[in-house]
């Protein structure tokens, strides 16, 4: 017996559609230090080029929030 599906609503990250029906989208997140803004852009990019439609990117301090 398949397990019945929750009801979600959908949102959208950007122009993206996430939730609700949508169809399911590539996403992945930087594996950069996010200081080095040069190399972070750079993977978003390539991520980007790839396919890729929503590309999370962490910011664990003040320093990198500025950058």
């Amino acid at each position: 017996m398949m397990k019945s599906r929750k009801k979600t609503r959908r949102i959208r990250v950007g122009t993206v559609p996430v939730g609700g029906g949508a169809p399911v989208s590539v996403q992945s997140m930087t594996k950069t230090d996010t200081g080095n803004v040069r190399a972070t852009v750079s993977q978003i990019r390539t991520l980007a080029r790839e396919g890729c439609e929503i590309v999370r990117v962490a910011v664990p301090d003040e320093s990198a929030a500025r950058a």
